[in-house]
């Protein structure tokens, strides 16, 4: 399977997993995700006050200079990893 359809399938699995992941490990697949997608952060920082889009935006950011093959490798191993722990 290609990288891309290795990536689609962590995706779909991870919207299948029988407990939700903690918020660190959801802003780490967030981010890589995003980074995938569409490349290095390209929106401006939400405000103090959008607290969930401020963590969205910085574990997004974190990821920043990662190529999207990188990115979706990265992903994908992390996605196997909750699968391991969590479970589908």
């Amino acid at each position: 399977m290609s990288l891309q359809g290795d990536f689609d399938k962590a995706a779909d699995d991870v919207r299948k997993l029988k407990t939700r992941p903690d918020d660190e490990e959801l802003k780490v697949l967030y981010g890589l995700y995003k980074q995938s997608v569409v490349g290095d952060v390209d929106i401006e920082c939400p405000g103090v006050l959008d607290l969930k889009g401020k963590a969205k935006w910085e574990a997004w950011n974190l990821q920043k200079g990662l190529s999207k093959d990188d990115a979706m490798s990265a992903y994908i191993s992390k996605a196997k990893e909750l699968i391991e722990k969590y479970g589908i």
